[in-house]
């Protein structure tokens, strides 16, 4: 596949770092979790490096689809996703077990042997007997049926076809590093909105499309996004260059863990930790799914290249700067994909949405990340990390606060369909779940200024 041949030198040597230290952030201090939590964690060490950024949303979801059918194969408390199982003897941590382990080796088969280590070590401490035996067939035919599912969605051609610029105003244009070799030129997944999603329709999620280049709103936005968002800008705080360069960590590792730490935090049991990480899984991968799909129906230009190329954009409110640049620190970049939506925002608000809807968005805790190593922020509501999250790309002169904007409607929206799925088999069964259909949350009504 051409984009993960372009993945190689540069992101998934990025990918790498973080996952070395994914395990680190948050964990020690908190409570030990649950064998959903545990078998997370190692899917957050493996995923970002193979099969790599972008496509790791796409196996966290079927790990933790896998993870959710094999749980509810021992008993039902939650509807399955692909295939209903009862093994009502099973151990549980063998069924948790084997699913994550046939679902990682298939999805992540370069790092093996760091999921066999996880696997020999769990079983290890499951009594031999009859109800390991069951639990081990249990997850190997949860994860049989749900990879199978996956067979054929499209992901195996969503690095193409190659995109082509068209050289216009607005449209998108490579951007540095990966305008040229040995980067480049090169645009990221130019087919992954066609890829099947887990829980939602593609064409729901649509968006109207960028600000018009010769509107008074764009030159509002482009003007902002120039002053703050230059690599040397007096306007942008310390604390937000902080805040650009500590979400810039890929939403899938950075989501799973916030969702990992708040499930380890409110002690959640097995069977509503399986529940909440696949919803969490699908919202994050169906948000990159319709994310792209919009990217690249719009094809509408980044700010390094917008702001080079404002002699041309019909706007006489907005002024050329060739020599401009975003924000540059090691491992910061413009990821090579057009402007809008912000996937990054997508993502955020879908994940931060599933987690509202079953916890509510009143809730304190801490959050690291690998790409500002030694920082924990701390905050009082999902949406406001989510809002922070969208706002970093503004401040890192990346993504136009529209993009943002719009970003984060579209994964508000992804993650609310999705929060609905998997609902209770039986009434009383499965806790805290909204029957009534989704409550009220603030994500996306406040939070995305300046």
């Amino acid at each position: 596949m051409q984009a993960k041949l372009f993945l190689t030198p540069l992101l998934a040597a990025a990918a790498l770092c973080t996952s070395l230290t994914a395990l680190a952030g948050g964990a020690a201090d908190s409570p030990a979790g649950n064998p959903v939590t545990r078998w997370n964690a190692v899917a957050i060490q493996v995923l970002p490096v193979d099969p790599g950024l972008v496509m790791d949303s796409r196996a966290f979801a079927i790990v933790h689809a896998a993870i959710h059918d094999a749980v509810n194969g021992v008993e039902r408390r939650y509807r399955p996703y692909t295939i209903e199982l009862s093994y009502p003897n099973a151990s549980v941590d063998a069924a948790i077990a084997t699913a994550a382990r046939d679902t990682l080796v298939a999805l992540s088969p370069s790092q093996s042997s760091t999921v066999e280590i996880a696997y020999a070590a769990t079983l290890l401490g499951i009594p031999d007997g009859a109800a390991k035996q069951a639990g081990v067939e249990l997850g190997r035919r949860s994860a049989e049926a749900n990879l199978a599912r996956r067979v054929g969605d499209g992901a195996e051609s969503a690095g193409g076809p190659p995109y082509v610029p068209k050289g216009e105003p607005g449209d998108y244009d490579f951007t540095p590093p990966f305008d040229k070799p040995p980067f480049g030129p090169v645009a990221l997944f130019p087919g992954w909105g066609a890829v099947t999603p887990f829980g939602v329709e593609t064409l729901d999620h649509r968006l109207p499309g960028p600000l018009a280049l010769t509107s008074r709103e764009y030159a509002r936005d482009f003007k902002l996004l120039k002053a703050m968002g230059r690599n040397d800008s007096s306007m942008r705080s310390e604390q937000q260059t902080d805040m650009a360069m500590f979400w810039f960590e890929f939403s899938p590792m950075g989501w799973n863990r916030i969702a990992n730490t708040v499930l380890r935090q409110e002690r959640t049991d097995v069977w509503r930790s399986a529940r909440i990480m696949a919803l969490v899984n699908f919202a994050l991968a169906d948000g990159y799914i319709t994310g792209f799909a919009e990217k690249y129906r719009h094809r509408f230009w980044r700010p390094t290249t917008a702001i080079r190329a404002a002699d041309r954009d019909g706007n006489p409110a907005t002024d050329a700067d060739k020599n401009w640049t975003p924000l540059q620190a090691p491992a910061f970049f413009t990821p090579p994909v057009p402007d809008y939506p912000s996937t990054h925002t997508v993502l955020g608000a879908a994940a931060a949405e599933v987690l509202i809807q079953n916890f509510g968005d009143r809730l304190r805790f801490e959050v690291v990340s690998t790409t500002l190593p030694g920082a924990t922020r701390t905050f009082q509501s999902l949406s406001d990390a989510a809002h922070e999250n969208g706002m970093s790309r503004v401040y890192g002169g990346i993504h136009f606060l529209h993009a943002v904007k719009e970003g984060c409607r579209q994964g508000k929206s992804v993650g609310r369909v999705v929060s609905q799925l998997l609902a209770p088999a039986q009434e009383g069964k499965a806790a805290q779940y909204n029957v009534e259909g989704p409550v009220k949350s603030k994500l996306c009504l406040h939070g995305l200024t300046p």
